[in-house]
């Protein structure tokens, strides 16, 4: 059975950084696309980043393009978010899934898509 860990999240001043990872266990994530999400108190989770199967491809909302970079490192079987300049408006649970596909500039799952746990981020001073 396949698991996704994501990890790297914690508690940083606006401006700052963090890298999240999102590990993969029993299972290759060479072969999938993967979608980062997040969901703040309060509201919808949010498609945030996505990278294709051969990681040649990205995409990211508009709120964060500019910040925020995804990557795949198949030697690891990870795939990471790094975040930059960060702004209280990320703070959120950040989860990253399998399966992904982007529709109308949304990025979406299916019901095959294999999810983490999460990992908080919150940015105040």
């Amino acid at each position: 059975q396949g698991q996704l860990v994501e990890s790297g999240g914690g508690l940083v001043q606006p401006g700052e950084s963090l890298r999240l990872s999102c590990a993969a266990s029993g299972f290759t994530l060479a072969d999938y696309s993967i979608a980062w999400f997040r969901q703040a108190p309060g509201k919808e989770r949010e498609g945030v980043s996505f990278i294709t199967t051969s990681g040649y491809a990205t995409y990211y909302t508009d709120s964060v393009k500019g910040r925020f970079a995804i990557s795949k490192d198949n030697a690891k079987n990870t795939v990471y978010l790094q975040m930059n300049s960060l702004k209280p408006e990320d703070t959120a649970v950040y989860y990253c899934a399998t399966n992904a596909y982007i529709r109308d500039t949304v990025i979406l799952t299916t019901s095959r898509s294999l999810w983490g746990q999460g990992t908080q981020v919150t940015v105040s001073s």
